[in-house]
């Protein structure tokens, strides 16, 4: 049999997909099956497998191989919500895992960001967030424990935007966030379930209450295959959005 080209592969790999030949456990058969199946060598077929992954098609994870996408999740920066509530809305399934939860010291970079002292103890959560059973999400909260006492008491795999509100009296005010493409870090790609140096979406948040007090400082790494920016800003709101309730908490 001939050898395929990689937009052949393509092809045929995404007619399967589409006519739901992988969808009992969704997932393809091995490199080294595809390989044999397309008489192609595993550089070709690895790079036919990036097209698709590129185009949210498929996705992988370390050690286990390629599964078939489920629909990215649409993340509106802006929405008054959460993590939990922001899926539930679109159907899908959430779940939060609490990685560790402990006082650090401020670096100097993080210290300006919560307007604290380098050296100030902070709490520091470290949590995995899941869509339909699948780790998109690795998030790290630095809250200033001047404004939640005893937040260790408490369960943290809940919304902490509705810890807030409901423990402290404390509601979300404006939010400063900035996004950037990042290779995902050492800490956080094992929990992602992809090599360290994968693509990411990396996101700061910086949340103030309602008082205009900086309370925490997020920093989020989303695989970048599981989400897209879909921001609605509705022409009465104006500026006022930026303003409400946001975030993943």
């Amino acid at each position: 049999m001939k050898a395929l080209t990689v937009d052949v592969i393509c092809q045929t790999l995404a007619s399967r997909i589409a006519s739901g030949e992988y969808a009992v456990n969704g997932r393809l058969p091995s490199e080294r099956e595809l390989s044999d199946h397309f008489s192609t060598t595993r550089i070709t077929l690895r790079e036919a497998l990036g097209q698709l992954e590129a185009q949210g098609m498929i996705y992988r994870e370390l050690r286990r191989g390629w599964f078939i996408a489920p629909p990215r999740l649409a993340y509106d920066p802006l929405l008054r919500s959460h993590f939990h509530a922001m899926a539930e809305k679109q159907g899908r399934r959430a779940e939060t895992e609490v990685l560790d939860a402990r006082r650090v010291s401020l670096p100097a970079a993080l210290a300006q960001q919560l307007a604290m002292q380098e050296g100030e103890e902070v709490y520091c959560i470290r949590r995995l967030r899941r869509i339909d059973g699948r780790a998109v999400l690795y998030v790290e909260h630095y809250l200033n424990p001047h404004y939640f006492p005893d937040l260790m008491s408490f369960d943290l795999t809940r919304s902490l935007t509705t810890l807030y509100h409901e423990e402290y009296g404390i509601r979300y005010g404006r939010v400063g966030f900035t996004m950037l493409p990042t290779p995902l870090p050492a800490l956080a790609a094992p929990a992602l379930k992809v090599a360290a140096g994968s693509p990411a979406l990396f996101i700061t948040r910086i949340n103030r209450d309602q008082q205009d007090r900086i309370i925490d400082c997020d920093y989020e790494y989303w695989r970048y295959d599981a989400l897209y920016i879909d921001v609605q800003v509705r022409e009465e709101e104006g500026s006022a959005a930026p303003d409400g309730n946001t975030g993943t908490g």
